[in-house]
Parts: C-alpha cells; sequence; structure tokens
C-alpha cells in the first residue's frame, strides 16, 4: 500500500503533466497520456459516460503511435494502411467525475502479422484503477479494407515479446 506521501507526490508528478500535456513512455513500454474530465464527457450525475473512455484510449492509443514515430493521416497517405477496433473488453470499476484528472496508459499485449491487441488502463491521479480494457486492432489496406501486415517501422518499435503483466 502506497504512503499518503507518495502518493502526493504522485499526484503532483502527473498533475506537471497536464501543464505541458506531455506523455510519457516507461521503461517497460507502458506509454502514459494525461487526460481532464471535462462538462461534455459527463452524464447527468457528473460521472464519466461510459462510452467516453474509449474516447479517452482513442486519444492515448493515436499519441502513442505519434510518439512511436507513426503519424496515422501520413499511414494513410502514403502506405494506404489503416487501424481499426475489431474487439474490445473494458472493465468499469469506478467511475470518473467532473474534473478528475486521469492517466491512460497504452501498453502493447499482443502482436501477430496483421493485428496486435494493447492493454489500455484509466486511472486517476491518485492511481486508482478506473478502467482495464484490452483492445484488438486490425491493419488494414484502405481501399481494399482487406488484412496487411503491420508496417515495419511501427513493427520495429513493439516489443518482440509480450509479459503477463497485461493480462490483468
Amino acid at each position: 500500500m502506497a504512503t499518503k506521501d507518495a502518493k502526493d507526490a504522485k499526484a503532483a508528478t502527473f498533475s506537471k503533466g497536464f501543464d505541458t500535456m506531455q506523455e510519457r513512455m516507461h521503461e517497460n513500454k507502458v506509454f502514459e497520456w494525461p487526460v481532464r474530465v471535462y462538462y461534455e464527457d459527463t452524464d447527468a450525475a457528473g460521472v464519466v459516460y461510459y462510452a467516453n473512455y474509449l474516447r479517452f484510449m482513442e486519444r492515448a492509443r493515436t499519441e502513442w503511435l505519434s510518439h512511436l514515430g507513426v503519424e496515422l493521416a501520413e499511414l494513410e497517405k502514403r502506405e494506404r494502411t489503416v487501424f481499426v477496433v475489431t474487439r474490445v473488453e473494458a472493465d468499469y470499476l469506478i467511475g470518473a467525475r467532473l474534473g478528475d484528472r486521469l492517466s491512460v496508459t497504452v501498453e502493447p499485449a499482443d502482436i501477430g502479422g496483421a493485428s496486435f491487441i494493447v492493454a489500455q488502463r484509466v486511472r486517476r491521479a491518485s492511481g486508482e484503477l478506473l478502467v482495464d480494457a484490452r483492445i484488438t486492432l486490425a491493419c488494414l489496406n484502405a481501399d481494399r479494407w482487406r488484412p496487411v501486415r503491420i508496417p515495419a517501422a511501427l513493427r520495429a518499435q513493439l516489443p518482440s515479446s509480450v509479459s503477463d503483466s497485461t493480462k490483468g
């Protein structure tokens, strides 16, 4: 169990990320993107509407790919390649509220020839886990909508082996 001082230090460090909107790639290949909950993200009770967590995760994945040097618009234009979500498994544990500062992480979990799975988690700045998800993405040719291999530039950035830490 983390001490109050450790939690306060983590929250202060996390809060600093909001000042600069800087993503972070941790040594263990976990990418972290800060999100703040706005009024538009909530329902009438002031709790984040469940589908908006998927939006937060989509933004984090896009920023993760950009951090790896893969710009989605350029990939589609240059290589005629797009990524589509084919499966979402999400456990909604606790609701975020208006004004909360969140951390959305992306961690490669399984890499295939034309698809990959990422583990994504949404946490409060305190570290409290709100949503635990696994997202499957397929790599498709933008003209034929048929599977194609993951681009070499992205594959080179992904870990060759994946740990069991992404399974829960």
